[in-house]
């Protein structure tokens, strides 16, 4: 099949443009009517860019579990409640891989070989995660875990925006102070200051030597933290050894540091412990959740315990060797071990990353004001120490 670009028209009069796969334009018109689009006109795309690089949202992938979700446990098929998922859905994009799927399950495939078609958009933990119900006849269950584990995901996503964005607003307003200070008040006062004839104390040389290089090197102040965070980000997109150093340095970074990695192990924890519910080996669920930690140092240490364990070692064992985990945490997963409830050991290691993780989060963002306020008093103490020393100086001479 080719790809096309189409445009149509819904049933409340708009506008519709998208890309879809068909034989002909009449094979075409024929897929955006069961999608209830009214076709106009369409031309096959000359590159194939398919259906694997559109990226869906989470809130969209939390309404397409919970869809199908629900109409599974009242007993409505597959296709069915694909086909109703499709009529509700405002993206047009999403229609489209829901189209497509549609047609995959009418052409013989399971829900599971449907969503791997589609990589980009449903994950290799969803596609093991729904192979797997459907092996066990458990999919409504499967789906209530993942709807349950997108919204934690999503929760967990806003928490994390939340502690970079706050400070990330806080140290611009902390650049356009001092770019300010420096570029513009200082040497306003800097003539001042030269013209009172008189021997300036280091703050103030200082300042002044500080506030002419922002003037005179500007570029370079504004260019160099560009330019900079751009060979970083190329290194480590091209250089894996880049990357693991970069991924190590982020785990160690004060504050910050600890909670990215409980972060990434809360995750690890939650979606290994899905997998093992289901009925997913420890080992295939290990190797899943390799390419979803998203550090490559964790994903190495991962994989190293991987091994351990193929070798012969216990699950417990094995993660205290590579040293990922704390432990209480190695102490909850040897219980559950020992006593055959694994599966209830890893829930409760999700659940103590989960807490730990929103607990940590509030105590830095708690912290982020008054430390970004200590840094704005302590650049305008300086400022105003290297400015008003020597005028109280010269005041004070003029009294004596």
């Amino acid at each position: 099949m080719a790809l096309y670009s189409y445009k149509a028209i819904d049933a409340n009069g708009k506008m519709a443009l998208g890309t879809i796969e068909a034989i002909n334009l009449i094979d075409l018109e024929m897929r955006l009517k069961r999608m209830g689009l009214d076709f106009i006109n369409g031309d096959p795309v000359k590159q194939r860019q398919g259906f694997n690089r559109v990226r869906i949202t989470r809130p969209e992938l939390i309404t397409f579990c919970f869809h199908l979700e629900q109409l599974s446990r009242a007993g409505v098929s597959i296709i069915e409640s694909l086909t109703d998922l499709r009529d509700s859905l405002e993206s047009p994009r999403f229609r489209e891989i829901i189209a497509d799927m549609i047609e995959s399950i009418e052409g013989g495939k399971t829900l599971s070989q449907a969503l791997a078609e589609h990589p980009q958009t449903f994950d290799e933990v969803m596609v093991h995660l729904i192979r797997a119900g459907e092996e066990t006849g458990s999919v409504p269950q499967v789906l209530n875990n993942l709807l349950e584990s997108l919204k934690w995901q999503d929760e967990l996503a806003a928490h994390t925006q939340k502690l970079i964005m706050y400070p990330a607003f806080l140290g611009t307003v902390v650049v356009a102070v001092v770019m300010f200070m420096m570029i513009y008040l200082v040497p306003q006062m800097a003539g001042f200051i030269r013209n009172m004839g008189q021997d300036l104390p280091l703050q103030t040389r200082i300042l002044i030597a500080t506030s002419d290089f922002f003037v005179n090197y500007w570029y370079v102040v504004i260019g160099l933290p560009i330019l900079t965070v751009a060979s970083i980000a190329l290194a480590v997109k091209k250089n894996p050894a880049a990357r693991y150093r970069f991924d190590g340095i982020k785990l160690r970074l004060p504050w910050l540091g600890p909670i990215l990695k409980k972060i990434i192990l809360s995750r690890f924890a939650s979606v290994f412990a899905m997998m093992y519910a289901s009925g997913i080996t420890i080992l295939d669920a290990i190797k899943t959740t390799e390419d979803i930690v998203g550090n490559a140092v964790i994903k190495d240490g991962l994989k190293r315990a991987g091994m351990l364990i193929s070798e012969g070692q216990q699950v417990t064992a094995a993660f205290q060797q590579v040293n990922l985990f704390p432990p209480l945490v190695l102490r909850m997963l040897r219980v559950g071990e020992n006593t055959g409830a694994l599966d209830t050991a890893l829930s409760n290691v999700s659940y103590f990353y989960n807490r730990d993780v929103r607990e940590s989060i509030s105590k830095v963002q708690a912290m982020i004001e008054p430390v970004m306020t200590v840094i704005i008093g302590l650049i305008l103490g300086w400022i105003m120490l290297a400015v008003l020393g020597p005028i109280y100086d010269t005041i004070t001479k003029m009294k004596t």
